[in-house]
């Protein structure tokens, strides 16, 4: 438990630590002598050619988008346009309590701790979706909500993520929800359209109902990421060959002890967000409450608890 305090404690931190340096200059191309030239270069293509107007234009926020697109400014400024549609498009995404997303249960967790070659690795497990109490928006909120807290910590902004589509359990009172908007925007958060270093997606514990299930979807995938596309079946095997055993839970062959649910995550990043994150969180034009540090809120309920005793 203490471990995972401090992890989730750390998705709070935008402290750039020297010792992800190696890993930035593998996964993203990125040296610290040369990074204040790619960052003056994206911002003037941002300027010059007015394709899209960025909530912010500090050093922190370009490189975002730089690190997931190996410090080619060029590629972190189409990036950059595609997500600022994207929120442009979806805003009514956002409009909604963040906190209250613990509501959409089973459908993703993730794996601590994170590895420089599989990055963080994410769990989809569509076919868990409570589809008759949980609406499709909240299930892409979710995601959307992962996506945006992620890109905030520059450990993730270097690491990226691997994510794992199971399918096991997918029906067709499921796939009678998508519809080509909830495929885009699925597809856009997996890294199309988010500054997130994307590794692969790897597809296992699927059957027929994958052909009308992946129709949906392949039609807004850029050809570039197919090749980083993989089909497993129910090989895990297959899997292991691509994601290291130690970031896999038992289920699908691995050795990874700690498996986190969303549901968990949410809670403790609302325990553990800071002003910061608020401030974030709303400008993107999420409805959060005023923040209250943990201490605030261990005095806060102490204190209520004394005055209902004494009533």
């Amino acid at each position: 438990m203490a471990f995972l305090n401090i992890a989730f404690q750390a998705e709070m931190s935008r402290f750039e630590d020297p010792e992800f340096d190696e890993v930035a200059k593998k996964n993203c191309n990125e040296e610290f002598e040369t990074r204040a030239k790619a960052i003056g270069e994206l911002r003037r293509m941002v300027r010059e050619r007015g394709e899209c107007n960025p909530r912010r234009l500090d050093d922190a926020y370009f490189l975002r988008f730089l690190r997931c697109r190996r410090f080619i400014p060029a590629l972190a400024h189409k990036l950059m346009v595609r997500y600022e549609e994207f929120r442009s498009k979806y805003a009514y995404l956002y409009q909604c309590d963040p906190f209250a997303l613990q509501k959409v249960k089973n459908v993703y967790a993730g794996i601590l701790p994170e590895n420089p070659d599989n990055g963080r690795v994410i769990l989809m497990r569509f076919g868990r979706w409570d589809s008759d109490t949980i609406h499709i928006d909240d299930v892409v909120r979710t995601a959307l909500l992962m996506d945006e807290v992620a890109a905030t910590q520059p450990k993730l902004q270097i690491l990226g993520v691997t994510i794992i589509v199971d399918l096991e359990g997918l029906s067709i009172r499921h796939v009678r929800h998508l519809s080509p908007t909830i495929a885009n925007q699925i597809v856009s958060l997996m890294g199309v359209a988010f500054p997130l270093t994307f590794h692969g997606l790897h597809m296992v514990n699927y059957n027929w109902i994958l052909n009308s299930f992946f129709y949906l979807f392949k039609q807004f995938i850029p050809k570039p990421v197919w090749k980083r596309i993989h089909f497993h079946g129910s090989d895990m095997d297959s899997l292991k060959k691509h994601v290291h055993e130690e970031s896999l839970p038992p289920e699908y062959g691995g050795k990874c002890r700690y498996v986190i649910s969303t549901e968990e995550w949410i809670r403790k990043i609302d325990e553990f967000k800071d002003d910061y994150l608020v401030s974030e969180l709303r400008d993107l034009g999420f409805y959060v409450n005023e923040y209250k540090s943990i201490y605030d809120k261990l005095y806060s309920d102490s204190f209520n608890s004394e005055i209902l005793s004494i009533s």
